[in-house]
């Protein structure tokens, strides 16, 4: 056996001692802060991809590479810790905007990733991870669309934990489409009983009901949210120091704990994810409060 395939195996053991080690040591972890509330639901904002590519010298789009390393793993511990939902800011469609070469290399790394995440032996498969990509969709190209839809489809046995991915999402988009597909659905409703000769005054019931009560609820916005796949997040973590939603689950977080880190996404690691769990626990019972009293 040569010495280079000496210092290889040596390595490859190596890492794996590593491994054993800082698993067991996050199985310790977990015990002691199962002992407190586990978030259920975990939402995060991947900042800082590109900052941290300049901070290193790095060549444009590498940032996004090792951001997927950062989210491989925060997943990992996420699912270990016990929450059962994640939802990740993938793309937005402010991103758009941003230069075509920029765009679409984000377009090809997540086509070549989510194929990667459908894999037998992928992380997505060793914890039952269902997929469900929440956005615009239309907005996409066929391509990416279609292996979206596919890494879906193959997903939906999965029962374990959910895996959100928000792409070509804002909150305002959202929220137009839940209000506009609401007031659809109202208005069919109210043309079918006209039909059967039950109603009259469409424009009025519509925005009122007979009652005095709004005849558009809160339910029925909510029931064509793009997130209805999820509960609302129990905590929300976004990196680089900002205290910026940036139009992300806007509608969703109004008793959500906020935790920003200065690290950039690429950069988060097992402790930012302790420390915001333990300040999770430290301000749930007050934020528990909160939520009964909306």
């Amino acid at each position: 056996m040569g010495v280079g395939n000496v210092w290889v195996n040596f390595w490859v053991v190596l890492n794996q001692i590593i491994e054993r080690v800082t698993s067991f040591f996050r199985r310790c972890a977990f015990n002691v802060l199962s002992m407190g509330s586990i978030p259920i639901h975990v939402a995060f904002i991947m900042d800082g991809n590109r900052r941290f590519a300049k901070k290193k010298k790095l060549a444009e789009g590498a940032g996004h590479r090792f951001g997927y390393l950062s989210l491989v793993s925060m997943l990992k511990y996420c699912f270990e810790f016990g929450v059962k939902y994640v939802t990740i800011y993938a793309f937005s469609i402010d991103n758009f905007r941003r230069s075509p070469e920029e765009v679409q290399g984000v377009m090809d790394l997540m086509l070549e990733k989510v194929e990667l995440l459908i894999r037998e032996e992928s992380l997505v498969n060793q914890y039952g991870v269902r997929l469900h990509f929440l956005g615009n969709l239309g907005l996409l190209s066929e391509p990416v669309r279609k292996a979206l839809e596919k890494a879906a489809t193959a997903t939906c046995n999965n029962n374990r934990a959910v895996l959100a991915i928000c792409v070509a999402y804002t909150s305002t988009d959202e929220i137009v489409r839940a209000v506009e597909k609401s007031c659809e659905e109202k208005w069919d409703e109210m043309n079918l009983k006209s039909a059967n000769g039950e109603g009259n005054d469409l424009g009025k019931k519509l925005v009122m009901a007979e009652n005095g009560e709004n005849f558009i609820t809160l339910a029925d916005v909510e029931k064509h949210m793009y997130t209805t796949v999820t509960p609302d997040p129990d905590m929300l973590i976004r990196t680089s120091g900002e205290a910026r939603l940036s139009n992300f689950l806007l509608w969703q977080t109004s008793s959500c704990y906020l935790y920003s880190p200065s690290a950039l996404w690429p950069e988060i690691n097992f402790w930012h994810l302790l420390w915001a769990i333990l300040n999770f626990q430290r301000n749930n019972l007050r934020l528990v409060k909160k939520r009964k009293q909306l």
